[in-house]
């Protein structure tokens, strides 16, 4: 007798329904303390809930963005979790901006409402009606704009969320383009929900954890390697507006914190601050590192103090998981970025045609796996360059495996530069120093920089007769570009090397051209 087959069974992916099901299985453990303050998941769930049915009522409706600007806040995670309970599309900030940059996303993405601390309020404010934001909500009392204690006071959490599919797009995260305008990276719910299983498949988080989220929650490492993987899991997030050396050391003492995400310059400041050798870092079961390898004094400072790093590569588009190191492997393959192959996705290294290299030999890295992005907002051609009919996602770094499938990251397709763990691309910062009225020419590259990783270096000709200096050139771009693009070293040449085809030969400026001031 044939068995007719059951209807399938459909389990919520949507980011929403991570913290609700959480809520009703953990109501009172804790889930975020920020200050003097924690919430329970049941209070945390109860205040994003209020904020669902504002925004619900301010006419968020599924495909709607919400955007949200600020240093590290708790509302950070309300925004985002209450704009899944609704459909809408997260659209985090950076909040370096400066006013034309936040102009230029705001409008680009179509952000409905937007949600930003006070000082960025004020940033925002007098591109708020040109970006064509129709509704401007602000965590502190700010003219003109809505107090968000207050609406979400006097508002009912909402009755029913609603549930997204996992290839509905949960956030749009944007990374500066090699065009020089930022490019909106769309992550689908599904996309952070693979990332997270993988995430969880190859690491060790506990639901016992206690992550301190310190790097910028707008990045995707601040966002998704520590940050939502210890909500999902249960543990409970100690949120920091900013990182601050001192201020981490202390924090881990007083709530005992168990993991932490970050970039190598940030272990390298809290490794030099005065109270260094005798704070307690006895909870620390390992820290996470990204944006570039854990150099080796790094990693033997800190297993001195008992504590392992485990490593990882990872992109905006691949949310973010592509590579890992385990803690027990950091320490025997230094400097390697992690393994071709993590439970659920894979790395391959692939010559210009599209054929993987062998073992030694360098080829582009590319990623494939259900994390990767579903391609850039309302651009297909960006989308087409970067996602080939394979399903392989090209990062644009160059890579080298050895005989045991490691991965080093070695160079850059682009030129991409990443300093302090923030990526700066250089056709941006040299849109704006070509206004400059001296600059005749000017190419940006990354320099070696033993606290950042890389500084920002312009190498420029000038016109005829024409002076200028670096801090001439910061002051003039300070308006256009957010702090951490400005050039941090200047060097005069004659003329940029190019190709027969006009090209700039960046690699030639690499090697040197010019002294720097």
């Amino acid at each position: 007798m044939p068995v007719t087959p059951a209807a399938p069974v459909t389990v919520p992916m949507d980011i929403g329904s991570w913290i609700g099901r959480r809520a009703a299985s953990s109501r009172n453990h804790r889930a975020v303390t920020f200050g003097d303050t924690t919430w329970t998941y049941g209070e945390f769930l109860d205040r994003i809930d209020r904020l669902a049915a504002e925004l619900a009522a301010g006419g968020v409706t599924p495909g709607t963005r919400v955007g949200y600007v600020g240093f590290n806040h708790p509302d950070f995670l309300t925004t985002l979790f209450a704009t899944s309970r609704v459909g809408g599309i997260f659209v985090p900030l950076n909040f370096r901006l400066t006013a034309p940059e936040f102009e230029y996303i705001i409008a680009d993405a179509g952000i409905h409402t937007l949600i930003a601390d006070g000082d960025r309020a004020a940033t925002v404010e007098p591109v708020r009606a040109p970006s064509g934001l129709t509704r401007a909500i602000a965590l502190e009392a700010v003219a003109g704009w809505e107090h968000v204690d207050t609406l979400i006071a006097a508002r009912a959490p909402q009755a029913e969320p609603v549930h997204p599919a996992a290839e509905d797009v949960a956030v749009i995260m944007y990374t500066s383009g090699t065009t020089g305008r930022p490019k909106g990276a769309m992550l689908t719910h599904g996309n952070l929900f693979w990332n997270n299983v993988n995430a969880l498949l190859a690491l060790d988080t506990m639901s016992t954890d206690v992550s301190l989220v310190c790097a910028p929650m707008f990045h995707i490492g601040g966002l998704n390697v520590t940050t939502l993987l210890t909500l999902q899991k249960g543990g409970e997030l100690v949120i920091m507006p900013a990182f601050d050396p001192s201020g981490v050391l202390a924090l881990i003492e007083k709530y005992r914190v168990t993991t932490m995400f970050g970039v190598p310059a940030m272990f390298l400041f809290m490794s030099q601050v005065p109270g260094f050798a005798d704070a307690d870092l006895s909870s620390i079961r390992a820290f996470t590192c990204g944006g570039a390898p854990v150099p080796e004094s790094l990693i033997t400072l800190y297993n001195g103090r008992g504590i392992p790093f485990s490593q990882g590569y990872g992109l905006t588009e691949t949310a973010p998981l592509a590579l890992v190191m385990r803690t027990d492997e950091t320490a025997l393959k230094v400097g390697a970025a992690g393994h071709q192959v993590l439970p659920l996705s894979d790395v391959a290294l692939l010559d210009p045609d599209g054929v993987p290299v062998v073992a030694g030999e360098r080829g582009e890295v590319c990623v494939r796996g259900p994390q990767v992005t579903a391609g850039y907002w309302h651009n297909p051609d960006a989308t087409a360059a970067a996602i080939d009919t394979d399903g392989w996602f090209h990062t644009g770094d160059v890579g080298q495996a050895d005989e045991d499938g490691y991965v080093t990251v070695v160079d850059r397709v682009k030129d991409m530069v990443i300093s302090g763990g923030e990526n700066v691309y250089p056709a941006e910062v040299e849109s704006v120093l070509y206004r400059h009225p001296a600059i005749a020419e000017v190419a940006v590259i990354g320099t070696p920089d033993e606290k950042w990783g890389e500084a920002v270096t312009a190498i420029a000709a000038l016109k005829p007769g024409a002076t200028v200096t670096l801090e001439e050139l910061r002051t003039f771009a300070a308006a256009s570009l957010a702090p951490f693009k400005l050039p941090q070293h200047l060097r005069i040449v004659d003329l940029l090397p190019r190709n027969p085809a006009g090209k700039v030969l960046k690699f030639r400026l690499r090697e040197g051209a010019g002294a720097p001031q």
